[in-house]
């Protein structure tokens, strides 16, 4: 470690510990502020030399950063299912979007477990939970995707339809097929946009949750930084594009990659026409700059909702988490987006950032290079509020975080593990092991690694991981002993949502 400068309530919760053991009002409140799709590298509190994030680098210098935090499943459903219940893709059964859990009944998201013990909770803009979890447990929500998805109290498109500029954001997401790498400027107003629309519900719930005798537990989605990466000109106007520098491996040749990824990288037609942009950078670079201002748009709005909790005199009782689901190439080996059907190994996508602010109850200024999953959100926060774990053999992988937030050391994690349809990879201090999987029925047609060997990158020597070691003869005893640790994952890992998932060898 380093130092740096609703109606199923009754039912669904009764296992949970008794909201009447502990003072509600004594808990402190939660705040959850989220995006989708942002590369860990690109905040300034990361070292980014170029991306403007002033709010959430204030949470890292006054809080604690986990430089090495990965998602469990590089797509957005699987991802946010995986953090709010505390259990690994395969165990819920939705590793998809699509995806369905065979036995909701049998989850325990961490904000119904929060709501069974006097929490008021909130949930404001993308939540994208699957059929199952969504309607659960939330005494106020609004969406900003398509309601029949995610339904909600109150949606972003009426909204917007009702402040008569539902042509506009339309534009920004049709026009957008039609641009390069999906990257062009947004039309619609300052104060319609869905990070706007988003943090003015996450601002009204705080004002209303502070005459409450309950805490509070808040999440702020953002949509972005995820494509179409359609920023205001306002902030794109932050980033020069002949300043805007390109990914070492942005160039990596393209029988270098898995089979999903090589047709991406040759694609011509946008939006993904990434192999037009191998000839022209220039392309590249502006879906890099417009990313970036994404990021800051984010982190602007994120601000606005900082400010509303110090107005409002919650700041000090309020823990304040900042996260994603996962990450974006944003270049890196060529590629755009997260490409989740041809991969689940690189670093651009699993890698996430996580930020922890308490203020006077955690470290100040702390950067943890330990191995974290987002499956250990759910363990720290009951812990940090006193909340018992949900019982009936309701098995949680992650482990509580706690004892490095108040500056304390716990034993290293030797490994983490992340996992979609297509890929399984464990992630160790130094090195990394993607392993194929042959997937079920169902996504049969989506076996990329039939003819590819599998991937083993050394981070060390190889951060930008352009050097497959899978066959290396010197390497045999590393790769042994990565897949020897994942039969043991595999082994203590259920499979509830009967994957039956097979690695090939």
């Amino acid at each position: 470690m380093k130092v740096s400068a609703a109606g199923t309530a009754a039912v669904a919760c009764r296992s949970y510990s008794s909201a009447s053991a502990k003072n509600k009002r004594s808990r402190p409140n939660i705040l959850l502020l989220f995006s989708d799709q942002h590369h860990a590298g690109v905040m300034g509190c990361a070292g980014h030399p170029l991306v403007k994030t002033p709010h959430l680098d204030r949470l890292a210098s006054e809080g604690v950063l986990f430089s090495r935090a990965y998602c469990q499943d590089g797509i957005c459903v699987p991802s946010r299912t995986s953090m709010f219940t505390g259990l690994y893709p395969r165990t819920t059964g939705v590793i998809y979007n699509s995806d369905a859990p065979p036995h909701p009944e049998r989850l325990h998201p961490l904000h119904s477990v929060l709501a069974a013990n006097g929490y008021i909770t909130g949930c404001f803009g993308k939540r994208h939970f699957p059929r199952g979890l969504n309607e659960r447990d939330w005494n106020a929500s609004c969406t900003t995707i398509n309601p029949k998805l995610d339904p909600s109290d109150e949606n972003y498109r009426d909204w917007i339809k009702g402040r008569r500029q539902y042509d506009s954001h339309n534009r920004d997401f049709k026009e957008s097929h039609e641009a390069s790498l999906m990257a062009h400027i947004s039309r619609t107003a300052a104060e319609n946009r869905t990070t706007a629309y988003a943090a003015d519900k996450s601002i009204d719930f705080l004002r209303k949750a502070k005459n409450e005798e309950r805490p509070f537990f808040c999440w702020s989605s953002f949509i972005y930084p995820h494509q179409p990466y359609t920023p205001l000109e306002r902030w794109a106007r932050l980033y020069d594009l002949d300043k805007i520098e390109l990914p070492g491996n942005v160039s990596q040749p393209v029988e270098n990659l898995p089979q999903r990824m090589r047709e991406w990288r040759t694609r011509t037609k946008p939006p993904w026409n990434c192999g037009t942009a191998a000839k022209d950078h220039a392309i590249y670079r502006r879906y890099v700059a417009y990313y970036y201002a994404l990021v800051s748009e984010v982190d602007y709005h994120i601000g606005r909702v900082l400010s509303a909790i110090e107005d409002l005199g919650l700041a000090e009782n309020t823990i304040v988490i900042y996260s994603s689901d996962h990450g974006d190439f944003v270049a890196g080996h060529g590629m755009v987006e997260k490409c989740a059907v041809g991969h689940n190994v690189y670093e651009d996508t699993v890698h996430v950032p996580l930020i922890f602010h308490w203020p006077g109850q955690f470290a100040k200024g702390l950067t943890c290079d330990r191995l974290a999953e987002l499956t250990d959100m759910y363990p720290t926060l009951l812990e940090l509020t006193g909340i018992d774990r949900p019982g009936g053999g309701y098995d949680l992988p992650g482990r509580s975080l706690a004892p490095i937030l108040s500056g304390r050391s716990i034993a290293p994690k030797p490994y983490v593990v992340s996992e979609n349809w297509s890929q399984v990879t464990v992630i160790g201090e130094r090195y990394k092991l993607g392993k194929w999987i042959t997937p079920p029925a169902k996504y049969a047609t989506w076996n990329w690694g039939r003819t590819h060997p599998g991937m083993l990158f050394d981070r060390k020597d190889d951060p930008l991981e352009v050097n497959n070691l899978i066959d290396e003869p010197h390497m045999k005893h590393v790769r042994e002993e990565l897949v020897r640790f994942l039969a043991q994952w595999q082994a203590r890992t259920p499979d509830d949502g009967k994957k039956d998932v097979i690695w090939q060898q």
